[in-house]
This record gives structure tokens, sequence and C-alpha cells, in this order.
């Protein structure tokens, strides 16, 4: 028997209402400096992670009562660049979302809890999204999705990750002797490089290894923290 779902039904109007022309603002001068400092590609994807940071914005103006946290260093930096242009930062929030918002990093440190505001984990930032703009979080949010080969990585525990050996299969391994990730030994030279390497493209990985490979390696290390996208 074969069941069908219903699509998910955005926010009432009312609630967006007073956020419609924040989620409309156009900013050509973010978009065009995105381009020029080669942090996207092309102007459809910066239009796109700039609709990923108003939309973030009016989440936590629509919702005091979580601590929304950034969960895409790609929409994250999106952000900060936006910030630089501060005469016009401070206007459009003053303008369209009552007041300014800070930038907080997807890498600051854990806020201490207040005793009013909710946790914030990727599943409920994700189910709020739903709940509120009547689609899924796209896959801009999932940094490990947008790696490419010319995609820069950083590590921040280059020099503390050793590479162990069991038969057939190697490990690259923390400190707390944390297996971050066991695959294939052809991949030895590649996790040798990354356990001491602080930052590289993708397309740097050593060894006999095609694109995919590469490509699967870092991704799974994006998604497991251990590696970060560079802006």
């Amino acid at each position: 028997m074969s069941m069908q779902t219903s699509p998910v039904a955005p926010a009432p109007a009312h609630e967006l209402v007073e956020f419609r022309a924040a989620l409309d603002y156009d900013a050509p001068f973010l978009i065009e400096k995105l381009i020029k400092d080669q942090i996207v590609d092309s102007a459809s994807e910066a239009n796109m992670l700039f609709t990923e940071v108003k939309r973030y914005l009016v989440l936590l103006r629509l919702d005091h009562d979580a601590a929304w946290e950034m969960y895409s260093r790609r929409v994250d930096e999106v952000w900060h660049q936006f910030v630089l242009f501060t005469h016009e930062y401070v206007g459009f929030c003053n303008r369209h979302l009552g007041g300014f918002v800070h930038h907080r990093p997807s890498n600051a440190p854990e806020l201490p809890s207040n005793g009013h505001s909710r946790s914030s984990t990727f599943l409920s930032f994700r189910a709020h999204y739903r709940e509120v703009f009547g689609q899924e979080l796209p896959d801009c949010w999932l940094d490990a999705r947008s790696i490419t080969v010319a995609r820069r990585l950083i590590n921040d525990k280059a020099g503390h990750l050793v590479v162990s050996e069991h038969g057939a299969r190697v490990s690259l391994v923390d400190e707390d002797g944390f297996v971050h990730l066991s695959v294939d030994s052809i991949a030895r030279e590649a996790l040798t490089f990354i356990a001491t390497t602080g930052a590289f493209y993708v397309r740097e990985l050593p060894g006999d290894l095609v694109d995919e490979e590469r490509i699967a390696i870092a991704a799974a290390l994006v998604e497991h923290r251990l590696l970060r996208v560079a802006p």
C-alpha cells in the first residue's frame, strides 16, 4: 500500500508579512564582492547563499526562545561579508529586522544558557525552517555537499592526528583515540597528508585516487566536523 505525504505548509502569512521587505532585499554590491573575491563561483550561487542569510536572520527574529546556531560555513561567510558593508548592514537591520543583529560565526564558542532559550540543534533548526518557509532546508546548508576538487578546506587539528593501519584499512585518529575516518589502504597517503596539513585544496590530496574518491574523503571529514570549508 502506497502512502502519500502532504506538502509542508509555510508559516501563517501574518508571521512573515513584517519581514517580507527583508526577504526581498537586494544587495548587488554584496553579490559583486562575493564574485570578485572568489567566495562564490557565480552570481546565482551568491544570490542563493544571500537568500539563506536573510532567511536565517528572519528565523532569529521570529523565535526569540531559541538560540539558533549558524550551521553552515558558506552561509556564515556571506553573512560576514554583508556585515563588512557596515552602513548597508546597519540600515538593513534597523529598517527590516527591528534592530541590529550581531554576527556570531559558525565556529564561535557556545553561549552560556540564560535559562530562557531552548538549545539549538541542527534537527530542530531544520524543522523550524520547514515550518516557517514551507520547504526543506536547501543543500547549501550542508557544507559536505558543496565539496569539489576546487574546494579549500581547513584542518584545525593538523599535527594532532595520526594514521593507524589495520590490515587493509587505514584510519585517521585524534589525540583522544577517536577514529574520524576508516577507509581502504589506497587512501593512506591522503590521510597522512590530512593529518599534518592545516589548509589544502581537495585536488591536492595525494595518492592513487580519482577525484570522486578525493571528494568522498573530504566530504566525510567535513560532515564529521574534522575539516571545515574555507571562505
